[in-house]
């Protein structure tokens, strides 16, 4: 055998194999660039159709991070299949991390689920005033992890998703409405026709305050030292605490322009004469 012509048929073998490895890349290459910017168009299309739906904030986010997600694991098994990966094997092998991921987990897609179920529930939206187990803010994001309350003085306080799923939940924020019910005390002495006339004239002065349904004032409970009356007025969700404080002041303008005395705990000691 010629040794020339044989190292001539090994260069000529080694070089169509450069060049198919070449081609592979090459084509690998290019599917990837064309699934990524398939995938952008996509991702662009359905972000722009989640701006004209009604759905809240929280969920337009979950739904583009899954799109993401599922569009880069879409990207990877098209471009492996091309590349001649064996996707079978592939798959079993994801199968097994899956599995592995999900017991080493459990807290974590716990949270995911139960925050998935409050987006699709919704027993409050970004933006609701809420009380959950104890805590009490205006929500300010609900991801798939956590919910982020803003409380009243300025703290941020991040909730998992999990424990509110369990939870007690009460949102201040759910009805156009809200009662203000308020509570004072007057002497014996006042006469209960005065007390009251009082109360309501403070109730009539803020407008604010709706007329229908109508406010109530009504003697509520006898107490040692003095007697208690009950105000209960409905006003819009957003001026809730504003007239709650604004009453206040008023009734005790009110109770000082009518000679209606409030009164603090205090024991009468009567002797008797021997």
């Amino acid at each position: 055998m010629n040794p020339i012509l044989t190292a001539s048929s090994t260069l000529t073998i080694n070089a169509d194999k450069l060049m198919d490895g070449l081609w592979i890349v090459l084509k690998v290459v290019a599917l990837f660039l064309v699934c990524r910017i398939v995938a952008r168009i996509i991702k662009n299309i359905v972000e722009r159709a989640l701006e004209k739906t009604p759905l809240e904030t929280g969920m337009k986010r979950f739904v583009n991070h899954a799109l993401y997600i599922a569009l880069w694991i879409l990207t990877v098994l098209i471009v492996a299949g091309s590349a001649g990966v064996d996707l079978t094997a592939l798959t079993a092998i994801v199968s097994v991390i899956t599995l592995a991921l999900s017991l080493s987990m459990q807290n974590i897609f716990s949270n995911i689920f139960s925050g998935i179920t409050i987006l699709f529930t919704k027993p409050f939206v970004v933006g609701d005033f809420v009380e959950i187990a104890g805590v009490s803010g205006t929500v300010k994001e609900i991801n798939l992890m956590r919910t982020n309350l803003d409380t009243v003085d300025n703290q941020l306080i991040q909730i998992p998703n999990a424990d509110i799923a369990a939870a007690k939940i009460t949102n201040y924020s759910a009805e156009p409405l809200r009662r203000v019910d308020l509570y004072f005390t007057a002497s014996y002495d006042a006469p209960t026709a005065l007390v009251k006339k009082a109360l309501m004239e403070a109730i009539e002065a803020d407008s604010r305050i709706k007329g229908d349904p109508a406010p109530f004032v009504a003697l509520n409970k006898y107490n040692d030292s003095n007697i208690e009356y009950v105000t209960r007025s409905w006003v819009d969700n957003t001026d809730y605490w504003a007239v709650y404080f604004d009453l206040n002041e008023a009734v005790r303008e009110s109770f000082a322009k009518h000679g209606v005395e409030f009164t603090y705990p205090h024991t009468v000691v009567h002797m008797a004469e021997k």
